[in-house]
């Protein structure tokens, strides 16, 4: 909010540097940029942007370039299959029929073309009509905050001369990004020096840009067509890791309701020390009508265990439960119509929203828990209130595609909830929280120890903000 107002209340006063700037002796030999300097500047800060882009747009991606210009840009980019064409042909002048045939392409990009077309909401509606449920609209745009900075630039040669540009606040794009009937899944912030200055452009653009994120020159939003549509009846594959939880295991399989065209439940059992095997195999027996799998997991660790359940799942839709049943199984169908009807990729448990039961978590964990939130929502670019709750939603396919991708983070996450996480923002997942009320256990207790997990949990965070932020 506080950047929009700036946005806003300085408007008149970059229009007005503008219009000196157009009005200074000498301005008009400037409407020839040839000077190898321009030339320097533009190439290095479109080097600096496909470094960035590449973050976002994976390189088996089929990418279609909305814009145009000398090509450079495009050339940086690592897709596999690229191809390029101009805003305002594919609006006007017989681009449809370049949209159709490029309909396939899974991320469309729009590398600083809104700050110069006519009619952005046009732009961004007709790449809506071709785009499929899987694409990914990536968006960049200049910050408006530079506009006198871009303006003394183009004033000193520093930069080609430019017809008048589209000032998009934050604000403005998301607004005519939901217009448009699309959806953001997650934006940042990028780019804090655009000319390659050795040393200092690199310090700058990666240790101080994502702690600066107002002052970056570069915006850049992801977004994905808006998919609130029927639902469509889905298989279930429910995932139980379970570790000394033998006075839960009954429960479970009674409190867990069948959700879509059938559920499946996933007993994974883990080292455990009481006869939590011996439940879930007594359940197994007493339960056949219902779908229930049975392992004990080869590794130690929640993520092994979950890692076990996931290459058992036959279900579409697959969940992780945790077996201390804190979480209500009955809440479970809220996580499924989610994914189910499109609203999230992703839907994650948020504990820290509705009042909790007295026990349920501790004064320092809930405060833990919060300053976590706030952490990973700002290395996500998504809001993501509750990181540490144990219930995590996804399709199958989505889940093998994290997977498929795992090497970029490693096999670093002993819990198995950050692995899933990041993966999901990496590949541009929309990622919704779905409020849960949490419960006090009943039976045993807790399998993990505070602070040494704490600490493990803030070793993750340096990690992975070196592979999602300082890059």
């Amino acid at each position: 909010m506080v950047l929009d107002k700036l946005e806003v209340n300085s408007f008149r006063f970059f229009s007005y540097l503008e219009l000196v700037l157009l009005r200074a002796p000498g301005y008009s030999l400037l409407m020839t940029p040839s000077s190898s300097c321009l030339s320097l500047t533009a190439r290095a800060y479109r080097k600096t942007l496909a470094h960035y882009l590449n973050l976002i747009i994976p390189q088996e991606a089929s990418l279609l370039k909305i814009g145009g210009d000398d090509g450079f840009l495009l050339g940086e980019l690592v897709a596999k299959k690229k191809i390029e064409i101009h805003a305002e042909a594919a609006i006007v002048r017989g681009g449809e029929e370049a949209f159709v045939s490029e309909a396939t392409s899974n991320y469309i990009l729009l590398a600083d073309t809104l700050n110069h077309v006519k009619d952005v909401q046009a732009v961004l509606e007709k790449v809506r009509s071709y785009a499929q449920p899987s694409t990914r609209l990536v968006i960049s745009c200049y910050n408006t905050l530079w506009r006198p900075v871009l303006a003394v630039a183009t004033w000193l040669r520093l930069r080609a001369p430019q017809e008048a540009s589209n000032w998009l606040s934050r604000h403005d794009l998301e607004n005519l990004i939901e217009l448009a009937d699309w959806e953001t899944i997650r934006k940042e912030a990028r780019i804090l020096c655009p000319i390659q200055i050795p040393l200092i452009a690199p310090f700058l653009n990666r240790w101080m840009a994502p702690l600066l994120p107002a002052c970056c020159l570069t915006i850049i939003f992801v977004a994905r067509p808006r998919q609130m549509k029927k639902e469509v009846l889905k298989t279930v594959s429910v995932i139980i890791p379970a570790r000394n939880e033998s006075g839960n295991i009954a429960a479970a399989v009674t409190r867990t309701p069948e959700m879509g065209l059938w559920t499946e439940l996933i007993f994974v059992e883990g080292n455990s020390t009481d006869d939590t095997w011996a439940a879930i195999q007594k359940v197994q027996t007493e339960h056949p009508e219902r779908r229930i799998k049975i392992a004990q997991q080869p590794g130690r660790g929640k993520g092994d265990a979950m890692r076990t359940g996931y290459a058992l799942a036959e279900g579409e839709i697959v969940m992780i439960l945790d077996a201390d049943l804190t979480m209500p199984p009955e809440d479970l169908p809220k996580f499924y119509h989610a994914v189910a009807n499109g609203s999230c990729e992703f839907a994650n448990g948020s504990r820290l929203v509705y009042p909790m039961e007295e026990k349920a978590m501790q004064f320092c964990n809930l405060c833990v828990n919060k300053i976590f939130g706030i952490i990973f929502s700002w290395l996500l670019g998504q809001q993501v209130k509750d990181t540490l709750c144990g219930t995590k939603v996804m399709t199958k396919e989505n889940y093998l595609k994290i997977a498929a991708n795992r090497s970029y983070f490693g096999d670093f996450d002993p819990f198995g909830d950050f692995d899933l996480l990041f993966g999901a923002s990496k590949l541009n997942l929309k990622i919704r929280d779905i409020p849960v009320r949490y419960r006090e256990r009943t039976y045993g207790t807790t399998n993990i120890t505070r602070w040494s997990a704490g600490m493990l949990l803030l070793r993750m965070i340096i990690f992975a903000a070196r592979k999602l932020k300082f890059v």
